[in-house]
């Protein structure tokens, strides 16, 4: 198991093939794990790395700052701690808005950018993923975390085509985490507003929305068009918020024309 020590604290992640390198970053609640299919495939032309953010999977935070902000930087300390100069970035739901973040941060790290069912603004969270942002209502969901498993099992068939599949990862992952983490992550995430600061913004981005996403408005991708210009959109009918599943060829297929031509 890969690990990275830095000053924040212990960073998991996977690493698969070899050439360019390409960062995977996951969504809320998610790990490495959202991406195993992803690395493989990539990773026939590139090597690939997927983390944990601090939080989530197997890494560790000896701060407890499970903010947007701090994830933001620990993409940066990665990059510097394992030697790479500039790659692409691919962010699926929150880790889309780190990417982006780090790319208006740190242009020079960043070669092009790809996000997937990313919130632009965080208040296009749906109704439950904003309610979870307050610390109140996070601590009673974890009293009872056994419905919590029950809950997001069922949730699965709600959101992706593959329900039981989903619904197992969401399990999975939601066990590795802590209600600060929890909480944190999704309230910043919340707070978050890049259309004024995306604009600057001279590399490639690709924005990959499904019609049918019922966990970030997929008309996001219609802000990330208006403030971002030059952003190309890839507009999935037969998606909601994981393409990577729902679609998979398609969605593989787009990713590596993007990175090869975007």
């Amino acid at each position: 198991m890969p690990t990275l020590v830095t000053g924040q604290g212990i960073v998991h992640y996977e690493t698969y093939g070899r050439g360019r390198p390409v960062l995977l970053l996951h969504g809320w609640l998610g790990s490495w794990a959202l991406w195993r299919d992803t690395i493989e495939i990539l990773g026939r032309e590139f090597k690939t790395y997927a983390l944990d953010f601090f939080g989530f999977g197997e890494s560790v935070d000896r701060q407890q700052n499970f903010t947007v902000n701090n994830y933001v930087e620990s993409v940066k300390q990665f990059m510097d701690r394992l030697g790479i100069v500039k790659a692409p970035l691919i962010g699926h739901s929150m880790g889309g808005t780190v990417s982006l973040a780090v790319s208006v941060r740190y242009p020079e790290k960043v070669v092009k950018t790809t996000v997937i069912g990313s919130p632009i603004q965080g208040n296009s969270l749906n109704l439950l993923l904003k309610l979870s942002g307050f610390k109140g209502i996070a601590r009673i969901i974890w009293t009872t975390p056994t419905l919590l498993k029950l809950f997001m099992r069922a949730y699965g068939y709600y959101i992706a085509k593959d329900g039981r599949r989903v619904g197992k990862m969401l399990v999975e992952d939601v066990s590795k985490i802590s209600s600060d983490s929890f909480f944190q992550s999704i309230g910043t995430l919340r707070q978050t507003d890049l259309r004024d600061q995306i604009g600057v913004l001279q590399m490639p981005v690709l924005g990959i929305y499904g019609k049918k996403d019922r966990i970030v408005d997929p008309k996001q991708h219609l802000v990330l068009k208006q403030y971002l210009p030059s952003s190309r959109i890839a507009w999935f009918e037969g998606s909601g918020h994981f393409p990577m599943m729902d679609e998979p060829d398609r969605f593989h297929d787009t990713v590596r024309d993007f990175l090869y031509n975007g």
